[in-house]
């Protein structure tokens, strides 16, 4: 499948000042900004900015960044499903999970989260494809943001509305062990039936084990 990317940008005002939000961008791009010390939910900062510049290399990899001025405030992660995943086991190769999304504290409450999706989502190649999130509740701060569970699952659920991902149902074993877990969709338009029937295979393959 041949993976087209365009390249779209926006001005978000907030109280902290203008932030650009820009992407998909390049691992060039990415590698000569400065990346905002406060991005650490998934591992260091430093770290981190490695690993999206490696992921914004890749063919399917798509990165949107939140900038303020040179530095990277949040971002938002496109790529294909890890190996060891159940998402990767159908090889749909109209599938891709959004990966991670994280905005540092300074920002939150800005929309900023929202706005990176919607910018992702105004690429019409993103029409082509299956997009996925699978949302943990020990991937989120809930220290941080002093927000209960389900506080912050709403809030998660929101912000994925807006770049058009639905709540969908699935047996898969580490969304079933919390109920705030929860997997989210969106199928573009462009997707064909059967990718759309094997992502439904996916989603229930317990009840296929006798």
């Amino acid at each position: 499948m041949e993976h087209k990317k365009t390249y779209y940008t926006k001005e978000l005002s907030t109280p902290h000042g203008t932030l650009i939000i820009e992407g998909p961008i390049t691992a060039d791009q990415l590698a000569s900004l400065e990346f905002h010390h406060d991005l650490l939910a998934f591992r260091p900062a430093e770290q981190q900015h490695k690993a999206l510049v490696g992921i914004a290399d890749l063919e399917e990899g798509r990165i949107i960044i939140a900038r303020h001025e040179n530095t990277v405030v949040g971002y938002v992660t496109y790529l294909y499903p890890d190996p060891l995943e159940r998402w990767s086991e159908g090889k749909i190769e109209n599938l891709i999970e959004l990966g991670a999304i994280e905005v540092i504290p300074q920002f939150r409450g800005c929309a900023v989260g929202k706005n990176l999706l919607i910018v992702s989502m105004l690429d019409d190649a993103m029409e082509d494809y299956i997009i996925i999130t699978t949302e943990y509740y020990w991937h989120w701060d809930l220290k941080g943001t002093n927000l209960n569970v389900w506080e912050y699952r709403k809030i998660m659920e929101k912000m994925m509305s807006a770049g058009g991902l639905q709540w969908y149902a699935t047996d898969d074993p580490e969304i079933c062990s919390h109920p705030a877990n929860c997997l989210m969709a969106r199928i573009g338009k462009r997707v064909d039936s059967d990718s759309i029937q094997r992502f439904d295979r996916l989603r229930f393959m317990n009840r296929f084990m006798y």
